[in-house]
């Protein structure tokens, strides 16, 4: 018998698109692809995130390249032999970006403290941006509507909100500032053009550089349609103050438009600001897990307890932590018990008893007692970091859906500023003087360019990924990335494993059974110090189930039949010692337990999922199933009925050979987790199949499916067998999802379209699966599965959301409507609009923070 570790296994790592190789592949395909995250900046829509991925995956020696608009980062799998981290910064500039390589810090809390810092500054930044513009915006508008009130134009405005303002609410201010009427036209024009410079030439100016860059690199984006847009507004207004008498030979009046180009402006950064604000809020479940980490520990050398940086603790030290304090770092206790709470880290809200020799995690809570632990893992080995290193990697990474973003943004601001100039054409050549002529013209294009960016449409897919993995950690469910997430939600099938993942892992011993005519010699065998099965003896008789009894009075020990069993339970330890499979540590577990002699095997060997076979005290011994023995040339029969009424019971029975004859079986049990009959229920309830797989016996699988509410099981399964059956539910069309123990169960994690590890604390394999689970508890399924549902929905909406609007707003700004219905979009209005569709996206990601599982 052995563990299915032992089995040589390749495992694919579908998110960074490559399958390790085996030891037989060519020496290039060994070579190790290295991965690196760069800082972008000046990216503000999804054209530019787009644009940057295509030039990092065009450039030789990169594998995959991801660029997330939300965190401004791009994530990089290279062949460090072809193309250096250098190189692709280089390359990220030449698309008009910057960019530069990571910068040197002595822990991960300093980058995440200096990434928080940035953000921060940003944000702060952008607001103040956004105030002065407003306030500037204010004031220009009120200035223009006072001087349209006092009769200043004889012509009212080709902007409808203006006009609507100035006939409804031009009068209150032109009687506020009467002496606005005492301001010639032109002498306000040149006030606005002043306050207007001060706009364009500090708080926007980040938008007309970003725009030629973007221009000498011959694309496009955001910062293009802005541009475009304010700078016809301004170029016009300019005209109009410096050389109005140019309109007045046309008939023409010298309209300005300084109060669009500022709200414009104010407009579109009052929604970067609060954007900003809300991609802060997505990650705000990473950053409290990144803070859990104390910045202390009390180390003890000798018996002086000093306080010491967490950055200084080493492997070995022993560390003190008293009632209510954080664990610093991973370790095992040596001295004091407690119970820790360890909530932020699994999701349990019930605190776990610790005692000597039990793993405590860095960052989790101490209950009421002290103990004193040995450091085992420490800085970036440790629980913690790995899971907000998990977590950054999965916030950075893209959905598959998210492509379709990517390919309307590669031509939409080309065509959004191809649609603005046939604006411009048809209502200068077509709608005639009636409808504003140039200015009208100039009104519509403006309002096209304006109401079209692109900016929720890129923020529609990495926001709700962000929120969704930080409240996937939260729940105690690490996921891999965006693929996995997606892919999560697509499953109609569940996979379960069942040792360790449907019962507890942890099998006892419940029966011995003695084949007929079997007895121990009475002498003691030198080779073992125990008393071992001899076949001869007793006349064959029915099998019997040894107990434990006491002799008569006057004697001691156990019963001739007892005495046998625990020779066979001894034999049996002996030889499975060698062996790592949970059947045969429960084995030498129980032969401990009764105070038997456990020795020591001889040309052990292992059987994958059968049995195993070695040299015991000069005999050749043989435990595992009966198709093992039958292999071996061996009849099980004697125990056949024993066999299978332990197995109706859930138990799986193991078979006991001494040379050339059956001598006995072992009967054990892995109980059922307490959680997973409700989890079961739950997946069931969500339309989901259930299926069972095991190595045991058809019998043992039926009774444990049974009781845990499973209505197929799949028995007998070696770990190729797992694989073959996960691909034949693929190849009915099914969407599987595996959930196993993340190493023994390797093989059948990378065939599944999603592999789920489970385990607990620090034993958590988290490179097997694409979705690893924090604790033992089948209900984390449900709660991936349930999320990965919850935020592809909301994705979705998100996605339409950013369309349709532009679907509708664009036409509505190029003015369909108004031959019909007399309606024009306003450039200021389009602005405001399109500022608030982002604000939306985000905002409707943000709502997976209240998620809560079925």
């Amino acid at each position: 018998m052995t563990s299915d570790s032992h089995t040589s296994t390749m495992h694919a790592d579908r998110s960074a698109g490559t399958i390790a190789p085996s030891p037989e592949a060519p020496v290039d395909a060994l070579r190790a692809l290295e991965t690196v995250s760069l800082p972008v900046t000046g990216m503000t829509c999804a054209a530019c995130q787009a644009r940057v991925q295509r030039a990092l995956g065009r450039t030789a020696g990169v594998s995959t390249a991801a660029v997330n608009l939300m965190t401004g980062d791009a994530t990089v799998v290279y062949d460090p032999a072809v193309v250096t981290p250098e190189r692709l910064v280089d390359t990220v500039r030449a698309t008009g970006y910057g960019a530069s390589l990571p910068a040197p810090v002595e822990s991960q809390a300093q980058a995440d403290e200096a990434r928080e810092a940035e953000r921060v500054r940003e944000y702060r930044t952008l607001r103040r941006k956004a105030i002065v513009s407003g306030v500037i915006g204010v004031v220009v508008m009120l200035l223009s509507m006072a001087d349209m009130a006092h009769g200043a134009l004889r012509h009212p405005s080709a902007d409808p909100f203006m006009r609507w303002a100035a006939r409804h609410v031009g009068p209150a201010i032109a009687a506020a500032f009467p002496w606005v009427g005492a301001v010639s036209h032109r002498t306000m024009g040149f006030i606005l053009l002043a306050l207007t410079l001060v706009v364009v030439g500090w708080t926007g100016r980040h938008f007309y550089t970003r725009a030629w860059v973007a221009f000498r690199h011959r694309t496009a984006d955001m910062n293009t349609l802005v541009a475009v847009g304010t700078g016809a507004a301004l170029l016009y207004s300019v005209v109009a103050t410096v050389a109005p008498q140019l309109f007045a030979r046309q008939g023409m009046s010298a309209e300005l438009y300084y109060e669009v180009v500022v709200i414009i402006i104010a407009l579109v950064l009052a929604g970067n600001t609060l954007e900003a604000r809300a991609r802060g809020e997505t990650s705000a479940a990473l950053r409290r897990l990144a803070r859990l980490q104390p910045r202390t520990a009390r180390r003890l050398r000798g018996d002086e307890e000093v306080d010491v940086a967490i950055e200084e603790v080493r492997t070995g030290d022993i560390i003190l932590v008293r009632p209510g304090e954080r664990v610093p770092v991973d370790g095992v206790i040596v001295a004091g018990a407690s119970a820790v709470d360890e909530s932020m880290l699994t999701g349990e809200s019930i605190p776990v008893e610790k005692r000597v020799g039990d793993t405590v995690i860095g960052a989790t809570v101490n209950g009421n007692g002290a103990f004193r632990y040995r450091a085992t893992t420490v800085g970036s080995d440790s629980m913690l970091a790995g899971i907000v290193r998990l977590m950054r990697q999965a916030q950075g990474s893209r959905a598959p859906i998210q492509q379709l973003a990517d390919r309307i943004s590669a031509i939409f601001v080309p065509v959004v500023i191809t649609l603005a100039a046939i604006t411009f054409v048809v209502w200068y050549v077509a709608a005639g003087p009636a409808a504003g002529g140039l200015l009208g013209a100039i009104s519509a294009a403006v309002a096209v360019l304006i109401i079209a960016c692109p900016c929720a449409m890129g923020l529609a897919v990495p926001t709700a990924v962000m929120v969704a993995t930080g409240k996937g950690a939260e729940l105690g469910v690490l996921i891999k990335g965006g693929e996995a997430l997606q892919r999560a939600g697509e499953v109609n099938t569940v996979v379960l494993d069942k040792t360790g993942t449907v019962t507890e892992g942890r099998a006892s011993v419940t029966d011995l059974v003695v084949a007929p005519g079997v007895t121990a010699r009475g002498e003691r065998d030198v080779a073992l110090g125990v008393e071992t099965v001899a076949v001869a003896g007793t006349a064959p008789g029915d099998a019997a189930t040894a107990t434990e009894r006491p002799r008569a009075e006057g004697g001691g020990g156990t019963t001739p039949d007892a005495t046998a069993a625990n020779a066979m339970l001894s034999l049996a330890a002996t030889l499975e010692r060698a062996s790592e499979h949970p059947l045969a540590e429960a084995i030498v577990r129980a032969a401990r337990e009764r105070g038997l002699t456990v020795g020591q095997a001889e040309a052990f060997e292992a059987r994958t999922g059968r049995g195993a076979v070695g040299m015991v005290g000069g005999v050749r011994v043989l435990v595992g199933s009966d198709v093992f023995l039958r292999d071996e040339g061996l009849d099980p029969a004697p125990l056949a009925r024993e066999a299978e009424r332990l197995a109706t019971q859930g138990k799986t029975p193991v078979f006991v050979a001494q040379d050339d004859r059956v001598v006995g079986l072992i009967a054990v049990a892995d109980p059922i987790k307490a959680s997973s009959r409700d989890a079961v229920r739950r997946l069931g309830a969500m339309g989901l199949e259930v299926v069972m797989v095991t190595g045991d016996t058809p019998r043992t699988a039926e009774a444990i499916a049974r009781e845990a509410g499973i209505a197929r099981a799949i028995a007998g399964m070696l770990p190729e067998g797992k694989v073959a059956a996960v691909q034949e539910l693929q190849e009915r069309g099914r969407v599987v999802a595996l959930v196993g123990d993340g190493i023994n169960d390797a093989p059948a994690l990378a065939q599944a379209d999603v592999g789920v590890a489970i385990g607990t604390g620090t034993d958590i394999a988290i490179e097997a699966g694409d979705v690893t689970l924090m604790r033992g508890d089948l209900r984390g399924v449900v709660h991936a599965i349930a999320l990965s549902r919850r935020t592809m929905r909301l994705t979705r909406q998100n996605l339409f959301w950013a369309l349709i609007y532009n679907v509708i707003g664009i036409p509505v700004a190029a003015g369909v409507l108004y031959p019909a219905f007399g309606i024009l979009l306003s450039p200021i209005l389009a602005s405001a609009a399109m500022a608030m569709s982002s604000v939306s996206v985000v905002s409707n990601s943000l709502r997976l923070r209240r998620f809560r599982p079925v």
